[in-house]
């Protein structure tokens, strides 16, 4: 479902339909770009998406929900950027009512008696992908029937997300619990029959919204457990380095096959433990991660602490590109890419959006 060479990722990107997907995306077979796995470890960046999309021939303004659904995604990373680790707590009002810091087994196992998200979860777990619109009914099932504090099943869903990226899965995750919005998101049978176009009745969830947001937790959602969600890193071994030429640092949120690639360089990625035990991924997870390296000549892999490498190596030139999760490395930070030159911290994606729009109108495409 996500091939990993970068030719064939190009391949994806020049076959996506800007005007369809913005017609269908909230549909479970809308035309999804399926792109979000590769934006997600910088394999490919919102800009060059954009870039690449414009120089087709669309308009700016004829694309506007695509790009602003892009743009959702620079959105969460600046929040991420402005408010550091505090996306990791409630970050604008308590989540109520709460009354557990776990979540459910029906979910986790796919029982919940809805049709729709059951068939979904299974097929998330032998693809690494949820359509963003089940992502909501799944929050929505956690955090306002079952009552479960929103961050655990977040955790659950990125360590299992091949596009997982903590930013964005935390805090829509909190947008749909109501902790980073001003109301929570709740979607009945009716709402889940019209997007996965199933005709089922008779659920927990078959009642009119006013019922849903009184009712108490469904019998079906009562038994709860802890996942135990830990990291199977490949196996520490020694690498080789020219300590003559400068270092270039890749993560799990830097695998751009462009990045510097003119330059002779040791090519480093880095997976420190400490990371995976803060923000635990799957092993479809890693091996997807470790399978897009491939797109980098002459990379090696190395486990352990970035001031760690930096001791045990004598690295001097060190280049990294920037991110919230990257604050502790030492050397030259460079940049990402960005659609907008829009930054900072805004309390809506709408106040953002504003100020994106008035830069997207006056984007231009070479002839």
């Amino acid at each position: 479902m996500f091939p990993t060479s970068y030719k064939e990722i190009l391949q994806r990107l020049n076959t996506i339909d800007p005007l369809k997907y913005g017609a269908t995306r909230n549909f479970i077979d809308g035309a999804v770009t399926y792109l979000s796995p590769y934006i997600s470890r910088g394999v490919i960046s919102t800009k060059f998406v954009l870039t690449e999309v414009l120089r087709r021939g669309y308009r700016p303004e004829q694309i506007e929900k695509f790009i602003q659904e892009l743009a959702w995604r620079d959105y969460w990373q600046q929040i991420w950027i402005a408010k550091g680790d505090a996306i990791n707590h409630d970050l604008k009002q308590p989540q109520k009512p709460v009354t557990n810091n776990a979540l459910s087994k029906a979910i986790i196992d796919g029982q919940t008696g809805i049709k729709a998200i059951d068939k979904a979860i299974a097929h998330f777990y032998h693809t690494g992908y949820l359509h963003n619109h089940v992502r909501m009914y799944i929050a929505s099932l956690a955090c306002n029937a079952a009552q479960s504090h929103w961050k655990l099943p977040a955790q659950w869903m990125y360590y299992h997300l091949l596009d997982g990226d903590w930013a964005s899965n935390a805090l829509s995750w909190q947008w749909v619990a109501g902790t980073n919005s001003n109301k929570k998101y709740i979607a009945n049978q009716d709402n889940i029959n019209k997007y996965c176009h199933t005709k089922q009745q008779g659920t927990f969830l078959d009642v009119s919204y006013s019922t849903l947001q009184e009712m108490p937790v469904p019998k079906v959602l009562d038994d709860l457990v802890k996942p135990e969600l830990k990291t199977p890193l490949p196996e520490a071994v020694p690498i080789q380095v020219d300590i003559s030429q400068p270092t270039c640092i890749y993560n799990f949120y830097n695998l751009d096959p462009l990045w510097k690639k003119d330059t002779k360089a040791n090519r480093i990625l880095l997976l420190e433990p400490s990371h995976f035990k803060q923000y635990p991924i799957s092993k479809m997870s890693v091996d997807f991660m470790l399978s897009l390296t491939k797109n980098i000549a002459h990379m090696q892999v190395y486990v352990g602490e970035f001031q760690e490498l930096v001791d045990r190596y004598k690295l001097k030139d060190i280049h990294y590109k920037e991110h919230p999760l990257n604050t502790h490395y030492q050397g030259t930070q460079e940049p990402r890419d960005w659609m907008f030159t829009v930054k900072g911290y805004y309390p809506s994606f709408f106040s953002y959006w504003k100020k994106c729009k008035k830069e997207m109108l006056t984007i231009r495409t070479e002839p």
